[in-house]
């Protein structure tokens, strides 16, 4: 069975079991790191009835990060990308940033929002929430950069990297 046709029946099945999800979902788009964001969306049951992989530059999403250093970057995402994609796809430089590649089993990837650009990301999962208490600079408006997915309504969103990270890599191992 090819990836293709594995993705459209995990996506069928992600959609019958979603009660906020229209069956007649229809996806265009098949890549791995999208068809992750559609089931992490599906799951917490924010997923729209629509979702294509932008072709052209014009889709792509804008996306301000500021660095540890207080340095804006400015970047572009594809809608259904997930802010720890932009920042792999990008080659930007934060220092531990996504240690576990996304797998919600670490908090580098801690990122904090305006509270009105916090509002518009949907409800976090417990799983996410125990990632998060063992963060860094922890604030009322932090998520995980690998639960967010982007969307045109977080066009021009502005993500702040916190001034350090909890990562077990970089501890010399004493208690």
């Amino acid at each position: 069975m090819s990836f293709v046709s594995v993705s459209r029946r995990l996506l069928t099945l992600t959609a019958s079991q979603s009660s906020t999800i229209n069956r007649s979902t229809t996806v265009n788009v098949f890549s791995r790191k999208t068809l992750a964001c559609l089931q992490s969306q599906a799951h917490r049951g924010i997923c729209s009835s629509r979702v294509t992989q932008p072709l052209r530059s014009e889709n792509k999403i804008t996306v301000n990060f500021i660095n540890r250093d207080g340095e804006k970057i400015t970047v572009k995402g594809n809608p259904g990308d997930s802010l720890l994609d932009v920042v792999i796809d990008q080659d930007l430089d934060f220092d531990g940033f996504g240690a576990c590649e996304g797998t919600l089993a670490c908090s580098t990837c801690h990122v904090i929002f305006d509270e009105d650009v916090f509002k518009q990301l949907g409800p976090i999962t417990d799983e996410e929430m125990d990632m998060l208490d063992l963060a860094y600079g922890l604030t009322d408006t932090s998520r995980l950069g690998c639960q967010i997915c982007l969307t045109k309504a977080l066009e021009g969103m502005t993500a702040r990297v916190p001034d350090a990270v909890a990562d077990i890599r970089q501890s010399d191992g004493s208690a």
